[in-house]
């Protein structure tokens, strides 16, 4: 009963580390490391002693605790677009495929060909999406 007590706790405590955000969950990877090596001995002795169900369950739920104690992979650090920061005419070009001499038919059609390959819907990103929506403004506005 005890150790079917312990398996509730730790699956509380899981459920209530998961909702938080992530700069606090990194106040509690020691304890929640500290915590899954605990029900991870727990589960051996109660192995030892015969309890091969409820061993095996504080083994699995002493692993899961001790996984989530892990550094979570950093993730690369995306430039934020500067909203102030106007594209220039060579750079729309650039981005859209077209010439200096192209006319609002050609620059609608390079976006529109673009658009259908890195639209979010289609497995692009929203970043590339608005780039062309810029770019496409921006060549279109000069006429």
């Amino acid at each position: 009963m005890t150790y079917l007590l312990l398996i509730v706790a730790v699956f509380a405590f899981l459920v209530w580390l998961g909702r938080r955000s992530a700069s606090a969950r990194a106040d509690w990877r020691t304890p929640a490391a500290l915590l899954g090596l605990a029900v991870l001995v727990a589960g051996t002795a109660a192995v030892i002693r015969g309890a091969y169900i409820v061993g095996l369950a504080l083994l699995a739920v002493g692993v899961s605790v001790a996984a989530s104690a892990r550094r979570p992979r950093a993730r690369r650090a995306e430039r934020p677009a500067d909203p102030q920061r106007r594209m220039s005419l060579a750079e729309a070009r650039a981005v859209l495929g077209v010439d200096a001499e192209a006319g609002p038919e050609q620059i609608q059609a390079a976006y529109i060909r673009l658009m259908r390959a890195v639209h979010p819907d289609a497995g692009g990103t929203s970043g590339l999406a608005s780039q062309l929506n810029a770019a496409r403004d921006r060549l279109l506005e000069r006429r």
